[in-house]
C-alpha cells in the first residue's frame, strides 16, 4: 500500500471516528464541530483515493495529454503545434474525475441512476452547503452518516469498476478502527 492509500484511508478513519464522537454527545457546539470535520474528512478522503487511483493510471504509455491532464489536474497547453502538460494547476471538478475515471479505467460509462450515485450527489449537496455557506446550516449526525457511507460506496464502486474487487475497507462500513 502506498503512502497516499495509508494517508486516504486514515483520513476516512478520522472521517467515521469524529461521527461517533459527534453521536457520543456533549455540547452542541462540540457534536457540530466534530460533524463539520468528519464531513469535510470524509471527502478528503475521497479526494485522496481518486488521487491513488489516478496514480496508478498516469505512467501508463497509452495516457493521451489530455488523459493525464486529468489525472494530474494539470492544464494543456498548445507549443509549437503539440499538446502539451504543464506544471499549472487546472482544477476538475471531483464528479468529472470520478465519471473519467470509471468510463476511461472500466470502459463502461458510469450508470448515474445507481443508488451510490445519488447517495453521493446528496453528500456533495452536504458537503457544498458547509464549504460555501449561504446561510446557517444545521447538520445532523445522520446526514453526515449517509455522506461517509455514500463516499465508502463510491470509492467501492471505482474499485469494482476499475480493479474488479471490492474496496477493502467496505465491508467495514462506517465503524472506525480508530479510538481517540
Amino acid at each position: 500500500m502506498s503512502q497516499i492509500d495509508d494517508f486516504a484511508q486514515s483520513l476516512l478513519e478520522e472521517s467515521k471516528r469524529f461521527l461517533e464522537k459527534a453521536r457520543d454527545g456533549g455540547e452542541a457546539s462540540g457534536i457540530d464541530a466534530h460533524l463539520h470535520a468528519a464531513l469535510m474528512l470524509a471527502f478528503s478522503s475521497l479526494e485522496a483515493h481518486v488521487n491513488s487511483i489516478s496514480d496508478d493510471f498516469v505512467d501508463r504509455p497509452e495516457m493521451s495529454v489530455h488523459d493525464k491532464a486529468i489525472l494530474l489536474e494539470r492544464e494543456v497547453r498548445l507549443e509549437k503545434g503539440e499538446f502539451t502538460l504543464t506544471s499549472v494547476l487546472k482544477m476538475v471538478r471531483l464528479e468529472d474525475r470520478i465519471q473519467f475515471l470509471h468510463v476511461r479505467f472500466s470502459g463502461n460509462p458510469l450508470d448515474r441512476n445507481q443508488v451510490w450515485w445519488t447517495r453521493f450527489a446528496e453528500a456533495t449537496s452536504l458537503r457544498n452547503q458547509l464549504t460555501h455557506p449561504k446561510e446557517l446550516l444545521v447538520i445532523k449526525p445522520d446526514a453526515v452518516e449517509r455522506a461517509i457511507q455514500a463516499i465508502i460506496d463510491t470509492i467501492d464502486a471505482l474499485y469494482q469498476a476499475i480493479y474488479k474487487r471490492p474496496f477493502p475497507a467496505a465491508a467495514r462500513g462506517i465503524d472506525s478502527a480508530l479510538t481517540f
